[in-house]
């Protein structure tokens, strides 16, 4: 199973690994990061938990994490299928980017690169997404990875005592690819 892609000249997809941590926590400084975590990252220990965790869930095919790095091997993101669930050949797509790498296509291009790296190595059917409908960015990146809109899950998640609508969005493997803008 690969663990490095291609995802554009200049742009990779690779594994986590823990000389990451560093950038896992610059990353998580940013607010807007504050919902993208089960816990929050504020020291550096919890970024090298955060990074072991993304190596344990590999190791056990529970889910693929990888870092979004440009040619310079500077982190830029995360992209990620969890959920892996073998018997029904499904997976939940979740993605992050640094607050410099947004708006240029990363995670739209990331996206995309995992998806196909999904079908075709992992043997995934379905890969699903959801984002809070108040995200219109992260809508974009999901239509631009080649996400179908599949409807609005109402009030379904909860962050700080607001409750939040998610649009669902889903690809198939017999999907056509997504063409470049």
């Amino acid at each position: 199973m690969r663990d490095h892609l291609a995802v554009s000249p200049g742009l990779w997809l690779r594994r986590w690994s823990a000389i990451d941590a560093r950038s896992v926590l610059t990353a998580f400084a940013d607010p807007a990061m504050t919902w993208q975590a089960r816990e929050s990252i504020e020291s550096l220990d919890a970024a090298e938990r955060w990074v072991a965790v993304q190596s344990d869930q590999w190791a056990s095919g529970a889910a693929f994490a990888f870092a979004v790095v440009d040619g310079e091997d500077t982190v830029l993101g995360n992209v990620t299928v969890s959920a892996v669930n073998r018997r029904h050949a499904t997976g939940w797509v979740s993605y992050w980017t640094t607050q410099s790498a947004r708006g240029q296509g990363v995670a739209s291009g990331a996206c995309r690169a995992l998806a196909r790296w999904t079908f075709d190595d992992v043997g995934l059917f379905r890969l699903e997404l959801g984002h809070r409908v108040n995200n219109p960015a992260s809508c974009r990146v999901a239509l631009a990875a080649g996400f179908v809109s599949e409807g609005i899950e109402r009030q379904k998640l909860e962050y700080d005592g607001m409750r939040y609508d998610v649009e669902r969005h889903a690809r198939l493997a017999t999907d056509e690819e997504p063409v470049l803008s």
